[in-house]
């Protein structure tokens, strides 16, 4: 019924693809780039990280942006010739959507645009906005499905509201799920064309030549004024209905508690982590510890939390 990092990642390549071929940019990096987004994240969400990152603070902490990158260029180890899976700079450089300055540090010409304070190429703004995107729209319908939201709350945000009359309107018998599906529909349609109408303004008044030149540009990528208040306040909106509700937050403290369970258990029994995490690999043993939790899903880490008896 809900969305996970897998639904999620499809939900940003479907969108960011569409918004690449919309403005005449590069669509299989947009794709990839938000295939591969969110590949580091951890099982239970941004919840899972903060835990994770804490567990990992005398060990080089931990960020999920710069995980996704070690998944694709040092984790996976499929190929004979070369570790890793043998990504363009471009792919690579796009999964980074945020990089402290101590870790970009760390990456060479991969970090140099976090230290010099530039722009991601095109493709990568694209994908940074699909995300925000996908997941206030996902929100929305899994806040309902579960029950943590109902309409009338949702009636309190004025692109919500607007749609749902429209909605409303034209459709005089149709099913909540229909009614739902229908306004949302409508919501992303008109966040995503305003998005491509003023990108398409920014580059048409910048004329960028190539990369180097939109590094070195504002952000082309973007929404209006007007839009940029409205999708602030959806975003608002989902921080103290969802995020902040006492259900979420219990569901919180059981993920805290199960990250934290398995980190210390699994660097006192590197054995039992399976072998192909260790394979050529001459990290510590909790590094490797948060490695394999990171790749967990939620239901896995459960299971292993269960299994283990912790």
């Amino acid at each position: 019924m809900y969305r996970n990092r897998l639904t999620h990642s499809l939900e940003v390549a479907q969108i960011s693809r569409g918004i690449a071929r919309t403005l005449g940019c590069h669509e299989d990096l947009a794709e990839a780039i938000a295939l591969a987004h969110d590949l580091g994240h951890t099982p239970f969400g941004h919840a899972g990280q903060d835990k994770l990152h804490e567990c990992m603070a005398k060990f080089g902490g931990f960020e999920h942006n710069f995980q996704s990158l070690r998944v694709v260029d040092y984790i996976e180890n499929r190929y004979a010739s070369f570790r890793g899976l043998n990504l363009t700079f471009e792919t690579r450089e796009g999964i980074l959507k945020h990089c402290s300055r101590k870790k970009a540090a760390e990456l060479g010409e991969l970090g140099l645009r976090f230290l010099n304070g530039e722009q991601a190429s095109l493709e990568a703004q694209i994908v940074n906005h699909a995300d925000e995107i996908a997941y206030c729209h996902h929100d929305i319908d899994d806040g309902i499905r579960s029950g943590i939201l109902n309409f009338d709350q949702l009636k309190e945000l004025t692109l919500f509201s607007t749609f749902l009359r429209q909605v409303d309107n034209k459709y005089a018998q149709i099913s909540r799920e229909q009614r739902l599906n229908e306004t949302i529909r409508r919501m992303m349609h008109f966040i995503i064309k305003d998005l491509c109408q003023t990108t398409l303004t920014n580059l048409t008044e910048h004329q960028p030549r190539d990369i180097d030149h939109v590094r070195l540009l504002p952000a082309m990528v973007g929404f209006s004024k007007s839009m940029t208040e409205k999708f602030q306040e959806l975003k608002v909106f989902s921080r103290k209905n969802i995020y902040q509700h006492e259900r979420i937050h219990q569901m919180s403290v059981q993920a805290w508690q199960t990250i934290e369970k398995l980190f210390q258990y699994l660097t006192h029994h590197i054995d039992e982590i399976p072998q192909e995490y260790q394979d050529g690999k001459q990290d510590s043993h909790e590094r490797l510890v948060a490695d394999y939790i990171s790749g967990m899903t939620d239901r896995y880490a459960l299971n292993l939390v269960n299994r283990l008896q912790l």
